[in-house]
């Protein structure tokens, strides 16, 4: 199937894609900012550059979406009709590349927790057991 919009339209919407900071990012740190926890944001100075990272809890949060990071069964995880063997080199390097940077954080001592977009849609269930997640230690 052809791509229903021209390169140069496809091309600039693609640049929009936000790598930092996206909206199901936003939800995550408003909710665990407005629980009380503290973190820092993109730590480059650990494997994957963590989306959330809490030092006192010694855990780590990465905020996936579903498409970019096939989230395993997931609807939103479907791979594009157009440049299908492009897009498959690429969706799995990313979930390779996502496993061993998981691999790399846990070898240091780190917990982590993935937050999928597509659980954000189904109210805050999943942002109250993330918080039980990270606070448990204490």
């Amino acid at each position: 199937m052809a791509d229903i919009v021209d390169k140069a339209t496809r091309s600039r919407m693609m640049a929009g894609i936000k790598g930092k900071n996206t909206k199901p990012e936003l939800v995550v740190r408003k909710y665990l900012h407005s629980r009380g926890l503290r973190y820092r944001l993109h730590a480059k100075d650990l494997p994957g550059k963590p989306d959330l990272v809490f030092p006192k809890f010694k855990a780590i949060v990465f905020v996936h979406g579903c498409f970019w990071h096939q989230h395993s069964g997931c609807k939103y995880a479907t791979t594009p009709s157009s440049r299908k063997g492009f897009w498959a080199n690429k969706l799995s390097e990313n979930a390779a590349r996502d496993a061993c940077q998981i691999a790399a954080l846990t070898a240091l001592g780190w917990r982590v927790f993935v937050v999928w977009e597509c659980e954000l849609r189904d109210g805050k269930a999943r942002l109250d057991l993330l918080y039980s997640e990270i606070t448990e230690s204490l």
